[in-house]
């Protein structure tokens, strides 16, 4: 086997802590010797020990000389587990191939550091685009300190959400209904707007066993949620936030308390000229540890996320049929632009087939030298 082989193990391993690790980044880590994989590990669970020291705790015999395949730099600090950086140099390992770069402050670049200073041979950036690709949520948050949003919509092959009564039950197969609940385990919270809700009265929860359901966020900027509705009855059971406009909560603290007292958290914004601010409920967000977002707003929704700036994927579901019609919504709402230079640009990932779907992967420029 080959370096890149056991890199490649290290970055499988990482995937298994899917929805689990947030806000904490996936990293994998195989421990080589002699040409055999002597320990393997991955991060967990945010809070459990990292991936290096859950490959050291599989040791069957020792480390000392062996080398160490990890996809993110070992951290050097103090947080909820001690540095793994420590737990490296007790083992005796000789080499370290670190795959990603930590932007985080309190590691960057000084995990790597301490275990050259220490006379590890230490490798960096080896299969460094695989590895950071398991991270972008992370890199996101921890540089941004707010979450990173993926805009999710499934469209017709003309691109309709709904016919023009409004029905859009389904427009995608089960293969991609199930890819959707893999979406949501994945992400730490999951935004729709009053319209979704009043229309759908939907759980926005995850049906998949052995699955993580997000926090639910409802953008209801007039306070309009019904108490009865779907979200307001499980809100204990499922934790929920639900964003007002502050300039048209004036007089309904009963209302605020009413939510409350269900389990719900009332979280005002202040600029917005009425409506949610996403920009500031997005700092919010990021405050309270929330690192992702799966956003499944309808056209309006959509549009407003897009206009402030705050999306950075779009996985946009495409279905082989067609409604038509003048009056059947589409997945962005709003005026539009008014000529083609003016559009949201986006760069092409990733394309597949899920069932008889195709799954459209895109990421969002944010500024000219992303195009």
């Amino acid at each position: 086997m080959t370096d890149r082989d056991y890199m490649s193990r290290a970055i499988e391993l990482a995937k298994q802590g899917i929805g689990w690790t947030n806000p904490n980044p996936m990293v994998g880590a195989v421990i080589v010797k002699d040409g055999r994989i002597i320990g393997e590990g991955y991060h967990r669970r945010c809070g459990e020990l990292h991936a290096e020291r859950n490959a050291i705790a599989s040791l069957k015999e020792s480390a000392v000389g062996a080398a160490l395949y990890v996809t993110l730099e070992p951290c050097c600090h103090y947080g909820r587990t001690p540095p793994c950086t420590e737990a490296i140099l007790e083992q005796g390992i000789a080499r370290v191939v670190i795959g990603s770069r930590d932007p985080n402050p309190k590691v960057a670049g000084k995990g790597a550091a301490i275990l050259r200073k220490a006379g590890i041979r230490v490798e960096e950036d080896f299969m460094r685009e695989e590895c950071d690709r398991l991270n972008s949520i992370f890199f996101h948050y921890i540089t941004n300190k707010t979450p990173y949003v993926v805009m999710k919509y499934a469209m017709t092959a003309d691109g309709k959400i709904a016919t023009r009564t409004g029905a859009s039950k389904w427009i995608t197969g089960e293969a991609a209904r199930a890819k959707v609940q893999k979406l949501r385990h994945r992400c730490m919270g999951i935004m729709a707007g009053i319209g979704t809700v009043l229309a759908d009265d939907p759980m926005l929860n995850v049906r998949i066993e052995g699955g993580r359901s997000p926090i639910r966020i409802i953008c209801d900027s007039g306070l309009r949620i019904p108490p009865d509705s779907q979200i307001c009855r499980t809100a204990k059971e499922f934790p929920t936030i639900v964003a007002c406009a502050a300039a048209r909560l004036k007089g309904r603290e009963e209302e605020i308390l009413r939510l409350e007292r269900l389990g719900i958290q009332v979280v005002q914004t202040f600029g917005g000229k009425g409506v949610v601010d996403l920009k500031e409920l997005m700092g919010i967000l990021g405050s309270q540890g929330i690192d992702s977002i799966l956003l499944e707003g309808g056209g309006t929704l959509n549009d407003s996320a897009l206009q402030a700036g705050i999306v950075s994927e779009i996985q946009a579901f495409v279905a082989p049929k067609i409604f038509g019609g003048n009056e059947a919504k589409t997945p962005v709402a709003g005026r539009g632009v008014n000529l083609p230079d003016e559009a949201v640009p986006l760069t092409l990932e990733k394309i597949s087939q899920v069932g008889e779907d195709l799954l459209l992967e895109y990421k969002v420029c944010q500024d000219a030298e992303d195009i």
